[in-house]
């Protein structure tokens, strides 16, 4: 068994469609007004503060809430076209929804809570009884519930409650996978246990999710396209890694501003319990989290732990040192301090230093530089 959910049926031509969404809603302290081209497979993170919009969006292509001068086009089909005058109900759109809460149906088992959202796919309880068990089972597969079916909810925990109501979602066959904060609810134990089963399904599904946090460790470690809102406006939008250093925009700024790199292990260290990821335009060591070798891994490098100097560092403690060119220098969040773009190789690199010591440095875009990272995160 492959493990991966069929893909609803859409025409196949449709399939790598962008998909769409422009909404346009009045709220009580702001406007929402959103116009985005959001790619047809992987995960679309929806990244901002508390009441910047992110529900709403949801909400809206749902058809829970009804947007104005709205445009709601997914895989291939139109949902909603004010211009048209198109609005179909939420029951008429092939979507599934994860809310922060599980909402299980405490007097069903796990298998009947998954066969109550197998129904909505089919209709009738036995139209297309075949398919719709074995793409169940591949629901259940994918997402490690072989040995909770006959539980109930009220035995399960969170992070496994949370798993049977995305996999009830995905047993709808939807066109769009909607979650929204998912993980709010967990405690930490119990989001790093959910966490590896979304990377899951971010790397094997095949149908597209639109994710809601405000959370910078889940976007950076889930995202691959990413929209940054705030007070209901888009201030950036696109592929995670670029979005994040984009410095003269207004991406992910303040504490969290730094670079995402996708790398591969490809060393390890027994005795000190290091390993090696190598990436396009160099390589960095962290600590040896039991990833094998070979396997894929995606890197966050905070601004604030990256150091620069023109010369080559010796004796010095840090053990990534990687030598870069300055790309571009931008204003901070603060007067005193500078943002600084560095490429390295193939791949950019955020610096957050003094104002002062760009001058002391006598930095510009085409210094060639050092960069001493101090720590890196491993988000995969």
């Amino acid at each position: 068994m492959s493990g991966l959910p069929a893909v609803p049926a859409v025409p196949a031509g449709q399939r790598g469609e962008p998909n769409r969404v422009r909404l346009r809603l009045a709220r009580a302290d702001f406007e929402l007004a959103v116009d985005l081209h959001l790619p047809p497979r992987g995960i679309t993170v929806l990244f901002g503060a508390s009441g910047s919009g992110k529900t709403s969006v949801l909400r809206c292509v749902a058809g829970l809430e009804t947007a104005g001068n709205a445009l709601v086009r997914i895989g291939g089909e139109t949902w909603q076209d004010n211009d048209a005058g198109l609005l179909r109900p939420t029951w008429q759109r092939a979507l599934g929804y994860v809310f922060q809460e599980a909402s299980l149906f405490e007097h069903l088992d796990v298998l009947r809570n998954l066969r109550f959202g197998q129904r909505r796919a089919t209709g009738t309880e036995g139209a297309n009884c075949t398919d719709a068990a074995a793409q169940l089972d591949e629901v259940i597969t994918l997402l490690g519930l072989g040995t909770l079916l006959r539980r109930r909810p009220a035995q399960l925990s969170g992070g496994e409650r949370q798993r049977v109501a995305i996999a009830r979602a995905l047993a709808t066959r939807p066109a769009l996978l909607l979650l929204d904060e998912p993980l709010a609810a967990l405690d930490q134990p119990r989001r790093q246990e959910i966490l590896p089963w979304l990377e899951r399904l971010r790397d094997e599904l095949r149908v597209p999710m639109l994710y809601v946090t405000h959370s910078a460790d889940e976007m950076a470690r889930l995202a691959d396209h990413l929209v940054v809102l705030a007070r209901g406006q888009v201030l950036a939008s696109g592929p995670t890694a670029e979005v994040l250093s984009a410095i003269h925009g207004p991406g992910v700024v303040g504490e969290d501003a730094g670079a995402l790199l996708q790398g591969r292990l490809v060393e390890r260290d027994e005795r000190w319990h290091l390993a090696r990821v190598a990436f396009d335009g160099g390589s960095l060591w962290l600590r040896d989290s039991g990833l094998a070798l070979g396997q894929a891994a995606r890197l966050r490098v905070l601004a604030r732990d990256v150091s620069l100097t023109t010369t080559e560092p010796q004796h010095t403690s840090i053990q990534n040192l990687l030598p870069g060119v300055v790309d571009a220098i931008a204003d901070d969040t603060h007067p005193s301090q500078a943002l600084l773009r560095v490429r390295c190789g193939g791949s950019l690199l955020l610096a957050r230093i003094t104002r002062k010591a760009v001058d002391a440095l006598a930095l510009q875009p085409g210094s060639a530089v050092w960069l001493q990272v101090k720590s890196v995160a491993l988000v995969q």
